[in-house]
């Protein structure tokens, strides 16, 4: 099944990290992308605006019932956890917040896992709690894809240190290879990880409830 979406967490350390990482993203980049970065309610709007002026793929902040579209990098709103409800549209929510946080990763990666199944990538950048960890563990008993930055060259460690605890990784790669990697992914060419194969997700599962 070719793949049809990308999540991204991402916490302390996100604006490096995602200035590097969304700028070299062709306009042309044939998938949504769907962010949260952890960020205080009363933010102005002025990371989506920046990262919007330095990208060739447009970058905005998420509506809700907003349909996601190809070339597009989302990003949550302050205050709002984002969803992906079912029809792949955009949910915002109000609720408590979760591991401290609100937008949290979890429920990003959760609610998108369920929608897109088998065809979602997820990846878990720099960042210093645990937010993410669960819901990515969630993506890849899906079967798809898992990409944790490399913790050794994160700005904050924490969350792909957390995130790897959870679950295997397909990709554990620096910052500056994982757009390329996210190229090779979309165009259907299989790139070759230097981590060993991935576990069989039921198996895994299995394993963990004993």
């Amino acid at each position: 099944m070719p793949y049809e979406a990308i999540v991204i967490g991402v916490s302390a350390g996100g604006l490096q990290a995602l200035k590097i990482l969304l700028p070299v993203l062709p306009a042309s980049f044939p998938l949504p992308i769907a962010v949260v970065q952890h960020i205080g309610e009363r933010s102005d709007g002025f990371l989506a605006t920046y990262l919007n002026q330095i990208s060739k793929i447009m970058v905005k902040e998420a509506e809700d019932k907003e349909p996601l579209c190809s070339g597009i990098a989302y990003l949550a709103p302050p205050g709002y956890h984002l969803l992906i409800e079912p029809g792949r549209i955009f949910g915002l929510s109000v609720d408590a917040r979760i591991n401290y946080s609100c937008p949290s990763i979890d429920v990003l990666f959760e609610s998108a896992a369920h929608a897109f199944g088998e065809s979602l990538i997820g990846i878990v950048l720099t960042g210093a709690n645990a937010d993410g960890a669960q819901g990515l563990k969630i993506i890849r008993a899906y079967g798809r894809r898992a990409i944790v930055q490399n913790p050794k060259t994160a700005e904050a460690a924490a969350m792909p240190q957390a995130a790897l605890a959870a679950t295997k990784a397909d990709y554990v790669v620096d910052l500056e290879q994982i757009a390329p990697l996210l190229l090779r992914l979309a165009e259907g060419q299989s790139a070759v990880s230097d981590e060993e194969p991935p576990t069989d997700p039921v198996q895994r599962l299995r394993r963990s409830q004993h």
